[in-house]
């Protein structure tokens, strides 16, 4: 996406801006599906987890649905598909009985909607439809492919079998001043009314008075999630909410997924390799039970997703809300561990350049954070273009996620992204950081 200005105007998108954010969507699909067999792409993996071939041929007809019928008013190319690759009709447990495309074939789709869509790159900035405004409906499309990536990631992840996916290390940590940063107390604005791919759930933007707040500076590490759980964590239920102590005892939770024991070492398996939990990286695979339990236990608490925002977004010395925790620039390598780049966490404390008005290190990419909040919409919210992308999910049933992971592209994540899932969820690369509150006389700070 080109850089918003300053004042926070909607920035110009380009054609070409939306050709590019397609382009890339599509090479990471491959590269996730090129890496296994045909036979690897049909089979589940996970009752939590659709086969990716379904995963492929539902990104192809998502385009064709709102690009090529949407946009470009065009006949159905495979009316048929429709129902099997509604994500709502059929639950992931189910997909496999479905008369799924096979894997030539699917690529096959995938690639003749993909050129028909090229011949409308014409009309990707017209203000003449809403869904063609600042190439709106292409960006939603990428940002889907990208999260449907991100989903693939997390199935590549519970295969069986040995490594398949490469990438190189994440870079080091670099020093912290302090273990928590304290933002004052006052308003900001959360949420966004310009940025031209935000989502239905991210707008409108609004003003929101946060009461004064320490968060930690990075994100909770494996380490300290390990004297967690030596303490007797998983064992204790003073720390848990109710329902996930009952969620614990019926799945004998006893640490982070994917981890296992081997005398008195604790290991991980990672895309196929079983290696040390390395003490310095975020800790990841934690649902939003475990990571309340975490943060009771340290006598802290999980952020709100108001708090988390301001952390993120809110420049003091400007009084407004920036794109990114460094500003409105475009995320590059310096900035953010994102875009399945490196498939781990990096260290704690690492991206010194990525780090928020407030000092606040960490807060895109690495891990998706649980937030204490549930998803909800926003005041004055309005679902478009289609009520089941957020709306269907409003409640009590879901928590809110911010931040992304290592896994998400950065397509769809800044400053204003919202995830959410239940909070039994572990498959997600999920990590958290916590919070505690503030007597305003503490920091000096006060409303605006």
């Amino acid at each position: 996406m080109p850089r918003p200005h300053a004042d926070d105007r909607a920035p110009e998108v380009t054609p070409e801006d939306a050709w590019r954010v397609l382009e890339r969507a599509r090479r990471r699909t491959a590269a996730l599906t090129d890496s296994v067999d045909d036979a690897d792409l049909m089979r589940q993996h996970s009752v939590l987890m659709s086969p990716l071939v379904w995963d492929l041929a539902h990104i192809a007809c998502q385009e064709e649905l709102w690009l090529l019928r949407g946009v470009g008013r065009q006949e159905p190319m495979r009316p048929e598909l429709d129902d099997i690759y509604d994500a709502f009709r059929h639950a992931r447990v189910d997909r496999p009985q479905l008369p799924l495309l096979g894997p030539p074939e699917a690529r096959a789709y995938a690639r003749d909607v993909r050129a028909r869509v090229l011949d409308l790159m014409d009309r990707a900035s017209s203000d003449d439809d809403p869904l063609t405004r600042d190439a709106f409906a292409f960006g939603m499309i990428a940002q889907h492919e990208q999260q449907h990536d991100e989903t693939m990631l997390a199935t590549h992840q519970l295969r069986a079998g040995g490594p398949v996916l490469e990438a190189p290390e994440p870079p080091s940590a670099a020093p912290v001043a302090s273990n928590e940063v304290v933002i004052p107390a006052g308003t900001f604005t959360m949420g966004t009314s310009t940025h031209p791919w935000a989502l239905d759930n991210e707008r409108p933007a609004h003003a929101v008075h946060v009461a004064a707040f320490a968060l930690d500076t990075v994100p909770v590490t494996c380490g300290s999630y390990l004297e967690f759980m030596a303490d007797g964590g998983y064992d204790d239920p003073r720390w848990w909410a109710e329902p996930g102590w009952a969620h614990r005892v019926r799945e004998e939770w006893a640490a982070p997924a994917f981890w296992t024991r081997d005398g008195s070492q604790w290991l991980r398996r990672r895309f196929g390799v079983t290696e040390p939990v390395p003490s310095d990286e975020p800790v990841v695979h934690v649902s939003w039970f475990e990571a309340d339990a975490y943060a009771r236990w340290a006598g802290r608490r999980l952020p709100t997703e108001a708090e988390w925002e301001k952390a993120a977004r809110h420049d003091p010395a400007a009084d407004r809300s920036r794109t990114y925790p460094w500003g409105d620039d475009e995320p590059t390598a310096e900035h953010a561990n994102l875009g399945q780049r490196h498939l781990r966490p990096a260290a704690a404390g690492a991206y010194p350049a990525g780090e928020s008005a407030h000092g606040v290190r960490q807060l895109l990419g690495d891990v998706w954070e649980w937030t204490s909040s549930d998803f909800t919409g926003y005041p004055g919210f309005s679902a478009w273009p289609y009520k089941e992308y957020s709306e269907v999910f409003f409640g009590t049933d879901h928590k809110v996620l911010r931040g992304g992971s290592f896994g998400t592209d950065a397509v769809a994540c800044r400053g204003t992204f919202r995830n959410w899932d239940f909070p039994q969820r572990r498959q997600i690369f999920a990590g958290l950081r916590t919070a505690r509150s503030l007597p305003d006389r503490e920091t000096g700070g006060g409303p605006r």
